[in-house]
């Protein structure tokens, strides 16, 4: 009653955490624009990333030349990355190289209000394509749980790549 009538600030005292793996730093720094809610994300700092997975978009990985393009670069900054840090540099800097496309995960943590923001804005056929195959998810999850919450929620959901 209270979501139809536009009363959505009582859903800022609800919340919902969601532990993502596998995804893009590119994806993460998307998801970090939202202010209400909380992050925790794989530190690029502390943790050795010598032999660092990424995301390929399926645009590129679908066109063979495209693909070996992208391949060849991944291999190529492992390689400097690896010769940095053979030189001495702190992977705190050495991680100044690495690609946007590289996989990280993160726990974060927002509000019901937030969360129904955050949906329908990245989960538009306009959004990109890995941001909005996430929240896909989320909402599939969330329509799951709470049901009264996140039901109302209409999106079409083919995902797109």
């Amino acid at each position: 009653m209270i979501i139809h009538r536009g009363h959505e600030s009582v859903l800022e005292h609800a919340s919902a955490t969601f532990r993502i793996s596998g995804v893009s730093r590119a994806l993460t720094h998307q998801l970090l624009r939202h202010c209400f809610c909380f992050f925790i994300q794989k530190s690029q700092r502390y943790i050795n990333e010598d032999n660092f997975s990424y995301v390929e978009p399926y645009s590129i990985k679908n066109i063979p030349k495209a693909h070996a393009l992208f391949a060849n670069l991944m291999d190529e900054i492992k390689t400097s990355y690896e010769r940095l840090r053979r030189l001495g540099i702190k992977k705190e800097d050495a991680r100044f190289i690495l690609p946007n496309s590289a996989v990280s995960d993160l726990v974060f943590t927002s509000n019901f209000r937030e969360l129904r923001y955050l949906i329908k804005l990245r989960g538009e056929n306009a959004a990109q394509w890995e941001i909005r195959n996430l929240v896909i998810e989320m909402l599939h999850l969330l329509k799951k749980e709470v049901p009264e919450v996140f039901l109302i929620l209409k999106l079409i959901v083919n995902k797109k790549s």
